[in-house]
């Protein structure tokens, strides 16, 4: 074993540890990994975080409670959990250019709920104990508690409608957020699918909204964020960009100016996986006004911070500050416009007819097919891309009409702009040789042996970029 990386030496005694509790687990991390390794992985919010990243989450920090924040923790003993919080959120405040970093959240989603009763908190909650004359909720009187409680769940939110790309979580019924805000959508031009500044601004100016939410997860093009912050100020809401998708292209200045959200708006939510290449976990930063709600986090909406994942976005962040990532950053969406512009060359139809940042999605309709058909033909092909819907969809948010794409996973592989063609060509095989089955959105015919010619095409194209090199686990 001395002869091997250190890395392989540090996976395969992880793995063999894990064995000698249960094996199947063992054998599923290492089927995994092979999984990834001969697949072309082209889910948008995927990629692949480094080995310091992957061990970072497995310490004895997993052992730690330490609810609160630096310096103010509920638990004794937790000096060392303080130095890893500091590090992470110093890492993204130098690294964003952001006043302050709260580095808790366990995933997007909490770090949403964070940002939005951090809002309810300064926004509903302050005022009402100013006007009580209370130091905290406890002190207030049944009255003025009852009142606050309906005020709170009283509020409004604008956000970008799911089937032009928005996310459940920006006031959705099925999530929680949609359970607590009133909210109503924005949507895209109908002719261009590009979002409609002037109908936002005129819904806006109706509807009142507390929270103007930005950001998506299927919308294929940058967001002026400096004419959303202007709209925003304009009806006295606070503006909450989720930046989750495209905080790598933030990180790496491939969006600047009007399109990095940090400047303009009162607060912006993240996870650290997707673009970021980090742990999956979330984050929120935010003007200093906000700080002090934001850093209630836990334990207003969160449970016990993770201080190994949050070593693990350390680890990540400081990645990220590193002059490589930039260009990392730059070839995502080089490779994403690439594919992009191949696909539509072979007549593939894409929402907004291309791209700007990671992601593209395809109008499957164009091939007779529904978004989950299609998402399994590619899968039977060694593909993994996800169904999405399109703007007014006709099949819904479950069937949908359309599949999402990215390149931040394989332009972490190495894969360029030449290899992109040769990808737009697989997907477009599958596709154009996939058939509906009449009177069933979900079930589809593709010959067995043209999967299997498409999966070892993309197997072969991927060995040429090994995954983990320096990783063997024999």
């Amino acid at each position: 074993m001395s002869s091997l990386s250190p890395e392989s030496t540090a996976f395969r005694q992880a793995i063999a540890v894990i064995n000698t509790v249960d094996p199947r687990i063992g054998a599923a991390i290492a089927a995994e990994l092979t999984d990834q390794r001969e697949s072309l992985k082209l889910i948008a919010s995927e990629n692949y975080a480094s080995p310091a990243v992957l061990l970072a989450m497995g310490n004895w920090f997993s052992d730690k409670y330490a609810e609160g924040t630096i310096g103010r923790r509920f638990y004794a003993g937790c000096r060392n959990v303080d130095t890893v919080e500091s590090v992470a959120a110093e890492h993204a405040r130098e690294l964003f250019g952001a006043p302050h970093a709260y580095v808790q959240p366990h995933s997007g989603i909490d770090a949403n709920l964070v940002a939005y009763w951090a809002i309810l908190a300064d926004r509903v909650e302050a005022p009402a104990l100013a006007k009580a004359q209370a130091r905290q909720v406890n002190d207030l009187s049944p009255a003025d508690w009852a009142q606050l409680r309906q005020d709170l769940g009283n509020q409004r939110m604008l956000g970008m409608s799911l089937d032009a790309g928005g996310h459940l979580t920006h006031g959705f019924r099925p999530n929680i957020s949609g359970k607590m805000f009133d909210q109503r959508s924005y949507g895209t031009d109908p002719e261009t699918g590009l979002i409609d500044y002037d109908a936002l601004r005129e819904t806006a100016r109706e509807f009142k909204p507390l929270i103007i939410v930005g950001g998506y997860s299927a919308y294929p093009r940058k967001v002026n964020f400096r004419v959303m912050r202007e709209i925003a100020d304009e009806v006295g809401a606070t503006f909450l960009v989720d930046m989750a998708h495209f905080a790598g292209l933030v990180a790496g200045k491939v969006f600047t100016g009007d399109f990095d959200p940090v400047p303009h708006a009162h607060i912006v939510t993240t996870t650290t996986h997707k673009s970021l290449r980090g742990p999956r976990g979330g984050m929120v930063l935010c003007q200093p006004e906000l700080a002090d709600q934001v850093d209630r986090g836990c334990p207003m909406v969160l449970g016990g911070p993770l201080p190994h994942i949050m070593a693990a976005k350390a680890i990540a962040l400081a990645e990220a500050r590193r002059p490589d990532f930039a260009g990392y950053a730059q070839q995502v969406v080089a490779n994403s416009q690439a594919l992009a512009e191949a696909l539509m060359r072979r007549g593939a139809t894409l929402v907004t007819g291309g791209t700007d940042n990671h992601l593209s999605v395809i109008d499957v309709n164009s091939y007779g097919l529904t978004g989950r058909q299609a998402e399994q033909a590619l899968l039977d092909s060694g593909i993994v891309t996800n169904r999405n819907s399109v703007p007014r969809d006709p099949n819904g948010a479950w069937y949908t009409s359309g599949v999402r794409i990215g390149t931040p996973a394989l332009t972490s592989r190495g894969l360029g702009t030449a290899e992109m063609d040769e990808i737009a060509e697989l997907i477009h095989t599958v596709l154009s040789h996939t058939r509906a089955d009449s009177g069933s959105k979900a079930k589809y015919t593709l010959d067995g042996s043209l999967a299997e010619r498409v999966a070892k095409q993309a197997t072969e194209l991927l060995a040429g970029f090994p995954l983990y090199p320096t990783i063997d686990l024999g």
